[in-house]
């Protein structure tokens, strides 16, 4: 009798193993997944060690837009992921002349010019560059101009190596936000 009782325990956890497994590795493939931001990259909006949920579904639906901050497999080792800030849709052209960043949206539109006030001076770096955007192609940079490794480096971020967005920031417990870095430019 006893050993019938053990089975049924071990049955049990075995049932209830199973069917969070049936539960949780959906949601954690296709749906949400943990990250952990590493290096400076992206300071002040982000800082290393914060511990955020990734949205990975609503870029199945919808386009990532500017400002918007995701997660990305690193262009030239997949393997590696990067959070980083959306500057550039796909069609425009992004210059960057000294501190500043101007898109270039189409013939008829006038230039946006990025209303970046929330990266303290510091953070940004004086250069130049044009880089122009094709279909499904994305410039990123990180809000840490002077420590991060972003399109300025590696070049244009194509559609699929998006991951998702940044959707919760869980820790530390005193910045913990929805859609944190959420940033809307000014059009």
């Amino acid at each position: 009798m006893k050993n019938t009782q053990r089975d049924g325990v071990v049955d049990d956890l075995v049932k209830f193993a199973l069917i969070a497994l049936l539960i949780v590795l959906p949601i954690r493939i296709f749906i949400a997944q943990p990250f952990i931001v590493r290096g400076a990259s992206m300071e002040p909006t982000f800082f290393g060690n914060e511990y955020l949920i990734v949205d990975q579904l609503t870029y199945r639906f919808e386009d990532p837009e500017r400002g918007d901050v995701i997660i990305l497999r690193y262009p030239r080792d997949e393997s590696i992921f990067f959070i980083k800030r959306v500057i550039g849709l796909p069609g425009e052209t992004v210059e960057i002349v000294g501190t500043s960043v101007v898109i270039q949206r189409g013939d008829d539109a006038p230039p946006l010019i990025l209303n970046e006030e929330f990266i303290p001076e510091e953070k940004l770096q004086n250069e130049f560059g044009i880089y122009t955007l094709k279909e499904e192609e994305y410039f990123v940079l990180g809000d840490n101009r002077r420590e991060s490794s972003d399109s300025r480096s590696w070049g244009v971020l194509t559609r699929d190596k998006v991951v998702g967005r940044a959707a919760l920031r869980l820790l530390p417990i005193g910045r913990t936000d929805i859609l944190p870095g959420d940033q809307m430019y000014q059009q």
